[in-house]
């Protein structure tokens, strides 16, 4: 049954997050194919847009065959992160919403003021949420916990009081980085807080971790690094369950069409990832991941793969 998150219809509230050098054209069909309800780009540089360049204006390709997609950009002020995004309508790529990175703890990216570093900045965050809310698409953001819960409520309120469409809260802080636990307390008093406003990610690795962000009221759950250990998550979540001959088949499909679109190496290094977790349960697992983890071309990697089933 379709579901109403940040001003966009979806299939399902499952949803995959942006994931820098990971969340390209086709693992985002893959992505579509398997049953999330909306993916993201990887943060794209307004900067970058407005410079015209070709680097990051591929990033900003969409396919027929995706679902539907919000473009996430950076930027450390309201006027550049506005120009980025009306280089993106400009574009003439369909998206359903514009998303602005307020969570990458990284120091290329904090140091000139973007991602984390805005949550420091509420007032330019607000500027930021009311630039692109002029725009006319809704306005997604994705943010971490901030050092306590008082601040990152009043953080959220002020994204709120500028017109976000939809806030993901990232359970760690920009200090954590992607170490320890993401706290989950922090979504759900925000849930509580922002009915129908708040989206949850942080340690998504199985069913029962979705269900869980869900009871707090939450409107989307994003999978970030759970979809890459088990992209079969999003199928399990609708219970869908594949035999492991199934699950090889269409990591193959995924490879196939990586391999058109980013070249033969981008294609193996993605389907190491995607099939690491399979080859875990598998007679052998230790020597098998070994021997994948050495292989340079696709045919060989697939081979190896189809010795363990």
């Amino acid at each position: 049954m379709p579901v109403l998150a940040g001003g966009i219809e979806l299939k399902n509230n499952l949803c995959l997050a942006p994931l820098a050098g990971i969340t390209t054209l086709p693992v985002r069909e893959f992505f579509g194919k398997l049953g999330a309800g909306l993916t993201h780009t990887e943060m794209i540089s307004c900067a970058g847009l407005i410079r015209d360049n070709a680097k990051t204006l591929d990033m900003l390709k969409v396919s027929e065959h995706e679902a539907p997609l919000v473009v996430q950009l950076f930027a450390h002020d309201e006027d550049t992160l506005t120009a980025g995004g009306e280089c993106v309508l400009k574009s003439g790529y369909a998206y359903s919403a514009l998303g602005i990175n307020m969570a990458c703890p990284m120091p290329k990216i904090t140091r000139n003021g973007s991602g984390a570093a805005l949550l420091g900045k509420p007032e330019t965050a607000a500027k930021m949420v009311r630039g692109l809310k002029s725009l006319g698409l809704p306005v997604w953001v994705k943010i971490r916990r901030l050092n306590d819960d008082i601040d990152t409520l009043r953080f959220i309120e002020v994204l709120a009081g500028a017109g976000a469409d939809n806030v993901c809260i990232h359970g760690r802080t920009c200090a954590q980085r992607y170490e320890g636990t993401a706290d989950r307390n922090i979504t759900a008093l925000a849930a509580e807080r922002f009915p129908g406003l708040i989206s949850a990610s942080g340690d998504v690795k199985a069913v029962s971790d979705i269900q869980e962000y869900l009871s707090f009221g939450c409107a989307a759950v994003m999978l970030a690094r759970g979809a890459i250990s088990n992209p079969f998550l999003f199928e399990e979540f609708r219970n869908i369950y594949r035999t492991q001959e199934e699950k090889l088949r269409e990591l193959i499909a995924f490879a196939s069409r990586a391999k058109e679109y980013s070249g033969e190496h981008r294609a193996v290094v993605m389907l190491k990832r995607f099939a690491g977790c399979m080859l875990r349960y598998t007679k052998g697992s230790a020597e098998l991941r070994r021997l994948a983890g050495m292989s340079t071309s696709l045919a060989e990697l697939t081979e190896i793969l189809g010795r363990g089933y």
